[in-house]
């Protein structure tokens, strides 16, 4: 799993005293990086490989302003062109919120998706997701 760490902004604080919730998806999109960085090393958006093609979200407990979040990051299911991730954000102990997100590797010059190279799934490979009923 990837982990990231989020300080929540004031700006990001809503009038009833919690983090908004137009927020998760951006905090969920910045644990991403790291895999974006396997789809496009140079970070050129010329270059950029992950396109998005659905994302749920929910919301499972408040967020508050003052502490810390974290996004871990896995990868529930691997296809041939695409990738499913599984994300879940916690803050002290406590599920906020969960999500999936599918994407596709796609050469945007070409405009088709293409499969996903050997070096980037079994990198990937190394981040399935093991529902509970699994482990």
């Amino acid at each position: 799993m990837y982990k990231t760490t989020i300080e929540p902004r004031v700006s990001e604080t809503d009038g009833v005293g919690h983090i908004n919730n137009t927020t998760v998806p951006v905090w969920f999109e910045a644990a991403r990086n790291p895999l974006f960085k396997l789809f496009t090393p140079d970070g050129s958006f010329k270059n950029w490989r992950m396109i998005i093609l659905n994302m749920n979200v929910d919301y499972v407990d408040q967020i508050y302003f003052g502490k810390n979040v974290e996004v871990s990051t896995w990868v529930k299911r691997l296809g041939n062109t695409s990738l499913e991730l599984y994300e879940e954000i916690h803050q002290e102990g406590r599920l906020c919120a969960r999500g999936t997100v599918v994407y596709v590797n796609f050469n945007v010059e070409a405009q088709k998706s293409e499969p996903i190279p050997t070096h980037i799934r079994e990198e990937l490979e190394k981040h399935l997701y093991e529902s509970p009923e699994e482990q």
